[in-house]
């Protein structure tokens, strides 16, 4: 069987009294496994596009929920300023120190719930969430992405894990050459097999708000 069923596990780091210091080292793993591995690249291929599609100039807002240590808006940043747009970057963690900890990357830094976003409707251009979809379930994921959709004015991006018995493999094995930590490969694995394949994650998004996935 190349795909394994969705687990339900708790992560190490998803524990809200997890040391401050250890959830810090692990987000430097998890960066370094979002350039390497394409889910930092997947989410600036999206907004390109909608770069593109904006008139030179405009001032534009993005959200980054569950930012980590913010490396998605500060590569967005600089991706919006080649076509000439000016970028306010927000990214929120649900822990304070780790909201300040992506300070270095992000114009703006907030600890806040994903369940309750704590912006008007349509009062942010984009948001993105990257990699944190997998963490919730059931009407938990579904609150997330209604969340996201009523803040977002103009569209909302969605990265998260493609589960397979493959990526598992690669994670666990890569993340010796890489030098993880041990939580870090613990969680990195538990979250391949708690992610989503497609059809799953476009049947989630379409049942949660009536917007087609793409």
């Amino acid at each position: 069987m190349l795909t394994p069923a969705r687990r339900r596990g708790a992560e190490i780091l998803d524990d809200p009294t997890a040391d401050a210091a250890l959830s810090l080292r692990s987000l430097r793993d998890v960066a370094l496994a979002n350039r390497l591995f394409g889910g930092k690249r997947a989410v600036l291929h999206e907004l390109r596009a909608l770069f593109r599609a904006y008139p030179t100039g405009r001032a534009l807002t993005l959200l980054d929920v569950g930012t980590g240590l913010g490396d998605i808006p500060a590569g967005a940043a600089q991706l919006a300023a080649k076509y000439g747009h000016q970028l306010h970057t927000i990214g929120m963690e649900l822990a304070p120190p780790l909201a300040r900890a992506a300070a270095a990357n992000c114009r703006s830094v907030l600890a806040g719930n994903a369940m309750q976003l704590p912006f008007a409707d349509a009062s942010v251009d984009v948001i993105t969430c990257s990699q944190v979809l997998h963490h919730f379930d059931g009407e938990e994921a579904a609150q997330l992405l209604r969340e996201c959709t009523r803040v977002a004015r103009t569209a909302v991006i969605v990265g998260d894990l493609r589960r397979s018995w493959l990526a598992v493999a690669g994670l666990w094995s890569s993340s010796f050459l890489l030098g993880f930590h041990p939580v870090s490969r613990h969680d990195g694995v538990l979250s391949v097999l708690r992610g989503y394949t497609a059809p799953e994650l476009r049947d989630l998004v379409e049942r949660a708000t009536g917007c087609p996935c793409c």
